[in-house]
């Protein structure tokens, strides 16, 4: 049976262990801390350029927009020209809302483990292959 003197040092030893876990735990937690920072930091600066470059691709998008009346009035009359760079628009702006629901579902699907239709489509072409 292990006398007082030899528990002594092992106890001693996993203080030591447990001292130098939290020291390290500290220093991790340290870096962690500047990475985030220095991460934070440059978001911040590509969150300034990006509202930029939205701004002046919608101011850019106005002047198009604009210009593409005042050319197609004399051909159309205003009100047609209207209706045609609106519909224009219209047409552009539903291609991109189901281009956005086809993106939005695909990653659902992805996260929810669920395949996609290009690989539902693709099992389905080796299936078939496997069958003939």
């Amino acid at each position: 049976m292990p006398d007082g003197s030899e528990a002594t040092p092992l106890a001693a030893r996993l203080e030591a262990l447990l001292r130098q876990g939290e020291a390290v735990l500290t220093a991790e937690l340290a870096y962690q801390k500047a990475r985030v920072g220095f991460g934070w930091s440059r978001g911040k600066r590509v969150a300034v350029y990006l509202a930029l470059a939205a701004a002046f691709g919608g101011l850019t998008l106005v002047a198009v927009v604009v210009g593409l009346l005042i050319a197609l009035a004399p051909l159309l009359t205003p009100w047609g020209a209207l209706a045609v760079v609106g519909l224009g628009l219209l047409l552009l702006s539903g291609l991109c809302f189901r281009a956005a629901v086809r993106a939005f579902r695909d990653a659902r699907d992805t996260v929810l483990g669920k395949p996609t239709k290009a690989e539902q489509a693709v099992v389905a072409a080796v299936e078939q292959e496997n069958q003939a």
